[in-house]
């Protein structure tokens, strides 16, 4: 488990991540895309994470992140996953501890949830907000363009999910 605050250079790497989580999920709420250059530096973080860390976990690192994206593929094919959503996804598993994957992809899976019930009960309220159609900022212009991409049945930006479920494994408290 990586420990909050960090004990090693391996989890101060893991934590540096943090924000990259934060860009991936804020482009996929604004743009519904993830930048590939966020993913590319959020797997360099868990790269040199695992290396750091020792034990010769890179390479069950690696086996298993590959798995995480094999498996994120074929949600992808199903059109139950986005492309950037599956490349975050096997990415973010390279920042975890092996042992740990299963448990990011279940706080994913349940960030996912709650995801989507905040959708729908945004629904009702979406409608209702700035009927005389004049924008009254920054907030309530992206607010007013998630109610059409909901009411258009658009997909989740399911990049907050992984970004919460990885963020969430990163820095929980040990029990």
């Amino acid at each position: 488990m990586v420990p909050f605050p960090p004990d090693t250079l391996a989890d101060a790497v893991a934590m540096l991540a943090l924000p990259l989580l934060l860009a991936a999920a804020l482009g996929d709420v604004m743009f519904r895309r993830i930048p590939n250059p966020v993913v590319a530096s959020v797997a360099l973080a868990g790269l040199l994470r695992q290396g750091l860390a020792g034990g010769g976990v890179l390479g069950i690192a690696l086996l298993l992140a590959a798995a995480v994206l094999l498996g994120g593929m074929l949600l992808w094919l199903r059109g139950a996953l986005g492309g950037g959503d599956v490349k975050l996804l096997a990415a973010t598993a390279l920042l975890l501890p092996p042992a740990l994957v299963p448990v990011q992809l279940l706080a994913v899976a349940l960030a996912g949830g709650v995801l989507a019930l905040l959708h729908l009960a945004l629904r009702p309220l979406l409608r209702t907000l700035n009927a005389d159609g004049r924008p009254r900022g920054a907030l309530h212009r992206a607010l007013r363009r998630e109610a059409r991409r909901i009411r258009a049945g658009a997909p989740l930006p399911y990049g907050v999910a992984i970004a919460l479920g990885t963020a969430f494994v990163l820095i929980r408290p040990e029990v």
